[in-house]
């Protein structure tokens, strides 16, 4: 299997001094891909920043390829004024939504293979009908049939709005997407999915249903890449036991798939200019788990 050389998370990256810093720890790095879940630039209908975003991220964007989702910052609608939403993030972040074996017709939500097809990668739209008998539910549902586990080892999926979260930000704001969704990524065994929206860290043990679940996918919210709007530092007390580890930090994260088994995730800390590895652990595919086999 040909591996995987990691991608970098930093959800909600904005352009502050802590953008700085994470993009600068990424352009350390050696990596294949950069994955975004949405929230990118922080234009809230102020075109001109679009522009500095995209000299700021430029150097890295121009070198590896970003693949991006939009976030609730992308959306860009005034009331009774603009009946197309997204105008910018569409015409500026154009991805490969009408290629591959599953093309979805939207700019909102797509799929690709990376690593020889061993690895499957869903982008979802939070901001986007995502009910049962909408287009992205019929098309999530289809992508997914068509993943062949015993070729594609890993299956990981993005969206904005976490569906498991216990910090005191956005709560319940990704529920909704979770209880049209969250069938479907169990029943192929999704190995991962990572979310943005919420400005900090957190990693969930493999959930389905509010459980602990071993046949779940892994959920790390990764929206701490360097937004304006600063940190979200309250978190619910008790933490949750399907909560594995926390943190209101920027950082950003790294996953590293090593074989057709074992995937090596990483979170790093901005902390004194320098990428401090926080919380680490190993992520074992689904489909080589007989217990979760159909």
């Amino acid at each position: 299997m040909p591996q995987w050389n990691g991608d970098a998370h930093p959800g909600d990256l904005g352009q502050t001094e802590w953008t700085n810093s994470t993009l600068q720890h990424i352009a350390a790095a050696d990596y294949d891909m950069l994955l975004l879940p949405g929230d990118l630039s922080y234009a809230d209908l102020d075109q001109p920043r679009w522009d500095s975003y995209g000299r700021l991220v430029e150097p890295l964007a121009s070198a590896r390829p970003w693949m991006v989702t939009e976030g609730n910052h992308e959306v860009e609608k005034i009331p009774l004024v603009e009946r197309h939403p997204f105008k910018a993030y569409n015409a500026r972040w154009r991805m490969p939504y009408d290629a591959g074996a599953s093309p979805s017709g939207s700019n909102l939500y797509y799929s690709f293979d990376v690593a020889g097809g061993a690895v499957h990668v869903v982008m979802l739209g939070s901001y986007t009908d995502y009910e049962a008998g909408t287009a992205q539910h019929r098309w999530l549902q289809g992508d997914l049939a068509g993943v062949d586990r015993g070729k594609t080892s890993f299956v990981v999926a993005l969206v904005h709005a976490p569906w498991y979260n216990s910090n005191k930000a956005h709560q319940g704001e990704g529920d909704g997407m979770r209880d049209a969704m969250e069938a479907l990524l169990f029943g192929t065994r999704v190995d991962a999915v990572f979310a943005g929206h919420v400005h900090a860290y957190e990693r969930f043990a493999r959930v389905y249903g509010d459980k602990e679940d071993e046949c779940g996918p892994v959920y790390v919210t990764i929206g701490d890449g360097g937004n304006r709007e600063g940190l979200a530092e309250k978190y619910i007390d008790p933490q949750p036991k399907t909560s594995v580890f926390r943190e209101a930090s920027f950082g950003h994260g790294r996953l590293q798939v090593v074989n057709v088994t074992h995937a090596l995730w990483t979170w790093h800390r901005n902390e004194d200019d320098e990428p401090v590895v926080a919380d680490q652990a190993w992520i074992t595919s689904l489909a080589s788990n007989p217990a979760c086999k159909k």
